[in-house]
Order: C-alpha cells, then structure tokens, then sequence
C-alpha cells in the first residue's frame, strides 16, 4: 500500500520505462500535429481562415516542411530510436526560431514556445534521471 511520497516513487516503473512512455506520448502529438499540417495541404482544413494555396509561400513552406518533419519525428520517437529525438529537437528548435527570430511572419505564439521548453526540459530531466539509475546500478 502507497502511503507516502516516497513509497510511490519507490512503486514507479525504472526511469527508462517512464522516459518511453514520454517519448511515446510526444510521438503521439507529432502525429496528430502531422496530420493537421497534411490536411490543410491537401485542402481539408485551413489554417487561419486561409487555404493552403493563398497562403504566402513562406507558410506554405513552413506546413509542408512540419508536415514532413512532424511525421519522420513521430515514427522515430514511437520506435525510441536516437534519430526521433533528434528529428523532434530539430522540430521544437524550428518552431521556437520561427515564432522568435521570424515573429513578422510567423507571428508571436509565446505558450507554443513555453510549451516545446517544457517538452524538453521534461525530456532532459528523465533522460538525466535514467541515466543516474543506470549507474546507480552498475
């Protein structure tokens, strides 16, 4: 029976298993995220009130350009291969430069860029984590 803290730490999985999980969920959101950049391409949704073929082509460029990254990164962070996390970094960093260096065009969208620094500095912290428990057991 969990009656602290410390024992529901001490009944969690290894961090490994929790650092899956998590890759996982980001990969089921890169999914979805995909998708919509797909369905908006192909001219099912638009994007603003506007359809993808009136769009300026530096926002055709940025949909089609995540509409690839977002499905490449989702199949890699599913599987838990190192190329999908690397794939998912590149993809959070480009979002956070479009919406900062390139604010004019992409416009400023501050609780997207809050939301990809947490996504990673949660992902650093269970990777600094699984990584203490792994020499912890050696």
């Amino acid at each position: 029976m969990i009656t602290s803290f410390q024992d529901l730490l001490s009944a969690r999985p290894p961090w490994s298993t929790v650092l899956v999980w998590y890759l996982r969920l980001m990969a089921l959101l890169l999914l979805g995220a995909g998708v919509i950049h797909w369905a908006r391409i192909v001219g099912v949704v638009p994007w603003r009130d506007v359809w993808f073929w009136d769009m300026p082509l530096s926002w055709q460029t940025a949909t089609v350009f995540f509409g690839v990254l977002d499905l490449v990164a989702a199949i890699g962070l599913w599987l838990t291969v190192s190329w999908g996390t690397v794939m998912w970094l590149v993809r959070a960093f480009s979002q956070i430069l479009m919406h900062t260096l390139f604010w004019e065009t992409f416009g400023q969208r501050p609780y997207e860029i809050a939301f990809y620094l947490i996504t990673i500095a949660i992902f650093l912290l269970l990777l600094y984590l699984m990584e203490r428990e792994n020499r912890a057991i050696r």
